[in-house]
Order: C-alpha cells, then sequence, then structure tokens
C-alpha cells in the first residue's frame, strides 16, 4: 500500500514541475534570448493637429492611427533591437482669422509664411463658413513641393454661445477669435497668431525662436503700439488700462497657450486672479463703452495688470504705416530691414502707402518654383524706386533688404522651374 502511496506523490510532484515549466515557456515566448530583442509593448500613438484640408475633426478618432503604429513597430524592428527611432521635429504652428472679403489677403499672408519657411508648418485657418471651400482649392491647387512644408485645418468662427453674437461685433467681423485660441485649440502648446493683411519678409522660424527667450513668467510676446510717444495714441487718446508707455499692437502675438491656460491673471475686477476664460467677458462688460480697437485693447488691459507675463520684441517684426507715414520711427527696422510688414488701414489695396502695396501685390503674383529674384525681387525693387517720393517709400531699402536675404534660401528647398 506504501508503495502506491509514494507512487502517487512521485507523479503529483512530477506534474507540478512539469506544469511549471510550460508555464514559464508560455510567460517568456515574447522575450528574445538575452532580453534584447523587442517587447510587445502596445503604445497608443499619440494623433498630432489637423490633416490636410481637414474641417476641425482632429484626434484619437483618427482612421489612421493604426497605420502610424505599424509603421512605428517595424521601423523599430528594422533598427535593431530595442532601439528607439527619432521622431519628426514638431511643426510650427501659426494661425490666422479670416471673414468677410479677406480670403485672397488671407492667402498671400499664408504664401509668404510657407515661401520663406525653414521647418514645416502647421496652419489653423479660421473662417466663416463660406469661405472653407475656397480656402482648401486654393490651397490644394499649390505644387506638391510646396504641400511637403505645411498642413493645414480650417475651422468655423466660434464664440461662447451666449454672447457670440456681442464677440463678433466688437471691432472688425471675427477678429475678436483671437482671445479664445487657447481655449479652441486645447492640444496646441505654442502659436504665432496673426492678423490677415500680415506679409512675412523672413522665415516664422525667427518670430518662433522667441518662444526660447521666454522667462519662467512670460506667455506671450508683442511688439509696441508706437515707438515715438508723442505720435503713439495710447498715451494720449486711450480711456483704459494699456501695457508700457504705448501700448501693444496685437497684429503679430505669439502665445505659449499651456501657461496662458494656467495662469490666474491679476485685474481691476476682483482680489483673486482669474483664469483666461473666466477674465474675458467680466473685462468686455466692464470696458466695452471704453474701447476704440477692441480685442487688442482688452489684452492691453490684461497686460497692463501683467506686465510680468508679456515680451516685447522689437517694432521690425511688426512694421506698419505708423512707422515711417510721419518719418522714420523704428530704429530696429533702420539698422536691421523689416522682418514683418502689416500692411493694416487697407494699405494692400489703395494708392495711399505704394510701397507697402508694391510688396504685396509682388508676393501676391509670385508662382511657386519661378526664379525668386527675376520674378520676385527684381520687379519688387523696381516698383519701389517709383515710391521713393512718399514717406514710407523712402524706406524702399529697409523692405528689400531681409526680403533679399530671405529670397536667397528659395532655391536651396526646390529647383527652379518646378
Amino acid at each position: 500500500m506504501r508503495r502506491y502511496i509514494r507512487a502517487l506523490i512521485l507523479c503529483t510532484v512530477f506534474a507540478m514541475f512539469s506544469g511549471l515549466y510550460v508555464y514559464s515557456k508560455l510567460f517568456y515566448s515574447d522575450v528574445s534570448v538575452g532580453g534584447n530583442g523587442p517587447r510587445r509593448v502596445f503604445i497608443p500613438p499619440r494623433v498630432p493637429g489637423g490633416r490636410r484640408g481637414a474641417a476641425d475633426k482632429t484626434g484619437p478618432q483618427s482612421p489612421h492611427w493604426y497605420n502610424r503604429y505599424i509603421m512605428r513597430q517595424r521601423g523599430q524592428g528594422e533598427a535593431g533591437g530595442g532601439s528607439v527611432q527619432s521622431r519628426p521635429e514638431p511643426p510650427m504652428h501659426l494661425a490666422v482669422v479670416a471673414c468677410g472679403e479677406r480670403l485672397e489677403e488671407t492667402l498671400t499672408m499664408i504664401k509668404s509664411a510657407v515661401l520663406f519657411s525653414i521647418k514645416s508648418l502647421h496652419l489653423h485657418i479660421f473662417a466663416e463658413d463660406q469661405l472653407h471651400a475656397s480656402f482648401i482649392k486654393a490651397l490644394e491647387s499649390w505644387p506638391g513641393f510646396i504641400h511637403s512644408r505645411f498642413n493645414y485645418t480650417v475651422y468655423s468662427i466660434s464664440f461662447p454661445s451666449e454672447n457670440a453674437a456681442e464677440w463678433k461685433k466688437l471691432f472688425k467681423p471675427c477678429a475678436s477669435q483671437r482671445l479664445f485660441l487657447p481655449l479652441i485649440l486645447k492640444d496646441v502648446d505654442s502659436i504665432v497668431y496673426v492678423d490677415s493683411d500680415i506679409l512675412f519678409l523672413q522665415p516664422v522660424d525667427h518670430l518662433w525662436a522667441f518662444l526660447s527667450q521666454f522667462n519662467s513668467s512670460q506667455l506671450a510676446a508683442m511688439a509696441p503700439e508706437h515707438e515715438e510717444p508723442r505720435i503713439a495714441w495710447y498715451n494720449r487718446f486711450a480711456r483704459h488700462p494699456f501695457y508700457g508707455r504705448t501700448g501693444i499692437n496685437s497684429g503679430v502675438m505669439l502665445m505659449n497657450m499651456t501657461r496662458m491656460r494656467n495662469m490666474f491673471f491679476k485685474n481691476d475686477m476682483t482680489s483673486v486672479g482669474l483664469r483666461w476664460e473666466e477674465l474675458l467677458m467680466p473685462l468686455l462688460q466692464k470696458y466695452k463703452l471704453n474701447i476704440t480697437w477692441g480685442d487688442q485693447d482688452l489684452l492691453n488691459i490684461i497686460f497692463h495688470h501683467n506686465p510680468e507675463c508679456l515680451l516685447e520684441f522689437p517694432c521690425q517684426w511688426n512694421y506698419r504705416p505708423d512707422h515711417c507715414i510721419y518719418g522714420s520711427n523704428c530704429a530696429s527696422a533702420e539698422e536691421d530691414g523689416i522682418y514683418i510688414l502689416h500692411g493694416n488701414r487697407g494699405v494692400y489695396h489703395d494708392n495711399k502707402q505704394p510701397a507697402f502695396r508694391a510688396v504685396y501685390e509682388a508676393i501676391r503674383k509670385y508662382s511657386f518654383g519661378a526664379d525668386p529674384v527675376t520674378s520676385l525681387l527684381d520687379p519688387l525693387e523696381e516698383e519701389l524706386l517709383k515710391t521713393t517720393h512718399t514717406y514710407c517709400g523712402k524706406s524702399h531699402a529697409l523692405l528689400t533688404k531681409r526680403l533679399a536675404h530671405s529670397l536667397a534660401n528659395i532655391n536651396r528647398k526646390a529647383p527652379r522651374g518646378r
């Protein structure tokens, strides 16, 4: 009897060890010998901004996420066990708002940004619904070698529903949309906002680089409204608080939107700080009878109470007719040339400032792939020489100084005649 019991015990022990052996083989079957092979670990991919031509339908629901994951895993396998493939450099983000008759002007701005920039761009175009198809048609008609430099998303104009009409009519149609970018583009860390009447004469990259100059408290960057207090508007006429000596101009605005969303802003309505989304409507209600320039005035009020949050960049990054109409008063442009041209007051479309209009028309008419010197710079210089009888015309050398430098890099991106 004892022999049967011993045999049963031996069989039980053998079965236990056999089971443990089989289990261990199954458990480690996904790990190669030495632990250097790839593990089957699922890493949910992070889907970037919008798709080309998308109408604000972004996020994990994108049908391409699985393909991105497969390609990434395949690339890791080809690179060798456990190696991590370097990710492409994230794009710069550029936002613009277009309403009414601003389609062609906005496309010309985008053309100047794409033409000169070095790193890739993601364009965030906020436009009235009737303009969406026109934007997509125009952008998709550009040559393929230009498409490789940018992606874009077209959005509808949107304001808080309870007072949308009030925001839309605040200044020019839809202009105050810029105030809500941090609340709409929640997955975007930083962005350059520009008015539709902006022309880049330098790569967007150089403006984007100001982000690296922000200290721990700064979350936005803009240029002063004026350099000369004797002809400045805010210090002579404003009926509300404004930033610094002469106020700031919001036509070109660099924003760290992550910081803007997290900041509690000092204000003159309550003793406690308010978040961005809590601040805007109370400010409008308090000052709407005292503001002239709409959302720009609200930004001046905000940064008047929070000056440590703003970095000033030189006026050459937002050069307007005000800087030359009464004689030159932008020292940085005198020294290094004009980097960004801001054709406010409609000067691209009338004859009041022919130098500004000449630059706009030269870029608008330029064909991608044509020789940039003979097709853009030379005709522009010829036109600008005709405008030297006007104050702003005398700054023609400032307009072409940086433009010539930027054009020199275009042929490095695309062969001539493509």
